[in-house]
């Protein structure tokens, strides 16, 4: 159930919403009659050969003791021990009866039903016994009307095998259409490799903005858009590919950028205060994208005292005229550092009539009592190793460190947003507001497709 449910909220994430749910549980009672059928027309038998020794079997090339049980001997076995699951019925599974010794080892006499007592979330304990992937698939692909299945080219060797099913059942053929998964440098993609990292608690779950997952990268700022452009960019190839993240996001960029507003976040680390004669307290409405109005517009306060981050403060030379973006030009008159070389306190007069074109530093600024805090979470990469090899243990290439948090202040007009809004911190980058703790706004990093590992070193 909780699977299912994944399934339908990932679709809804991608603004996909389903004319009609079907689930194959509905073809139960029309699977065990195509079992019976094939059972009847020699194509099917029931087989009590132990897991491991039938495994071997198969990989051997080897016939089943059970192979020639007469029809009458596996309706029995089907019909009243495994479909009751008693002893005898629970050594049991039915398996088509094609080619034990074809090279295709998907041929091998697959499993095609097996007891399970665990019950169903859809029909609960009415049975005891389910038919498997192999045998379900071609049947409610022809009997729901699907016309091309999509397959990965995994599932290549499989391929053959689907179209005997239906054959051997007399159903309506359905064309498979194979094609090349997609794969990302330093990437899992396989479900049960991800469960390891949840059950390890190294990620939150599988929503997590680290995960290459559809809420995963949803999260972490992707857009349907983006997404849907990139798969179509992608085309129907049957050649396996290894991408950099670089060429997702760089696209996802492209839809963002014009609509994304223009907020201000300044490290708090070290901020420094700039006392800025000449300037006087106001507040002016701001357009939030100068480039596009329908963005909207925002509130900018101004003050004799501004802060501007260290970093900023420390590239600063006596007499030297800057530029506070969304204001103007200020003349620095005084700097106060400490005997670490920390910057202090800053001092300076306002020169609106200066060109700002002639500065060579165009700094971000918050007024001292108009801003709110924040915190700017970036990620890495989970390992380490652009692409694994055979034989390669992926706990073996584990990133020991993959989440950075970054204390900050920004602008207030951030408190008007909400959940999985995107917008840009100037000078810093993309960023989609996630959740709220202990009264901060928490806002996850957008990769904008330029952006160099900035962590950990590759191996």
């Amino acid at each position: 159930m909780e699977y299912e449910q994944s399934i339908i909220e990932d679709l809804e994430l991608l603004g996909i919403k389903a004319d009609q749910t079907t689930w194959s549980s509905q073809y139960f009672d029309k699977m065990y009659d195509l079992a019976i059928q094939m059972i009847k027309e020699g194509k099917a038998y029931c087989d009590d050969t132990p897991q491991e020794q039938m495994r071997a079997e198969r990989m051997d090339g080897l016939k089943s003791a059970r192979r020639d049980r007469t029809v009458e001997e596996n309706l029995e076995i089907f019909e009243k021990e495994m479909k009751l699951a008693t002893p005898e019925g629970l050594k049991n599974c039915l398996r088509a009866k094609i080619d034990y010794k074809c090279l295709n080892k998907t041929m091998r006499d697959p499993v095609i039903y097996r007891c399970n007592l665990t019950p169903h979330h859809k029909t609960g304990s009415a049975w005891k016994m389910y038919p498997t992937y192999d045998f379900c698939v071609p049947i409610v692909d022809s009997i729901e009307g699907v016309t091309h299945a999509l397959r990965t080219i995994e599932y290549r060797d499989r391929n053959v095998q689907y179209a005997w099913m239906q054959e051997a059942l007399h159903l309506r053929p359905v064309y498979v259409w194979d094609f090349a998964r997609v794969n990302f440098v330093r990437t899992l993609l396989s479900k049960r490799k991800l469960q390891w990292f949840v059950d390890k608690k190294y990620v939150s779950n599988w929503d997590d903005p680290r995960f290459p997952t559809v809420r995963g990268i949803r999260r972490r700022g992707m857009t349907v858009e983006g997404l849907r452009n990139f798969v179509i960019s992608q085309g129907p190839s049957k050649n396996i590919i290894n991408l950099d993240w670089n060429i997702i996001w760089a696209g996802n960029k492209k839809v963002i950028d014009p609509v994304a507003p223009r907020h201000t976040s300044l490290l708090s680390a070290h901020l420094v205060k700039l006392h800025i004669d000449g300037a006087s307290e106001s507040v002016e409405d701001k357009p939030k994208h100068k480039k596009n109005p329908k963005v909207g517009m925002k509130k900018v306060y101004y003050s004799p005292n501004v802060l501007i981050e260290q970093q900023d403060a420390a590239t600063i030379e006596p007499n030297e005229e800057v530029t506070l973006m969304d204001w103007g030009n200020v003349i620095i008159t005084d700097i106060k550092k400490d005997s670490t070389g920390t910057v202090l306190s800053l001092a300076g007069k306002l020169h609106l009539e200066g060109d700002f074109r002639k500065t060579s530093k165009k700094l971000t600024w918050l007024d001292a009592e108009h801003n709110i805090p924040v915190q700017l979470t970036d990620f890495d990469h989970l390992i380490t190793k652009d692409k694994l090899e055979d034989g390669d243990n992926f706990e073996d290439f584990l990133t020991p460190k993959t989440e950075f948090d970054s204390f900050a202040i920004g602008d207030v007009n951030l408190k008007d947003l909400k959940k999985g809004d995107i917008i840009q911190f100037e000078r810093k980058g993309y960023y989609i507001l996630d959740h709220t703790t202990d009264g901060k706004l928490v806002f996850f990093t957008v990769p904008d497709g330029k952006s160099v590992n900035k962590y950990s070193q590759k191996n």
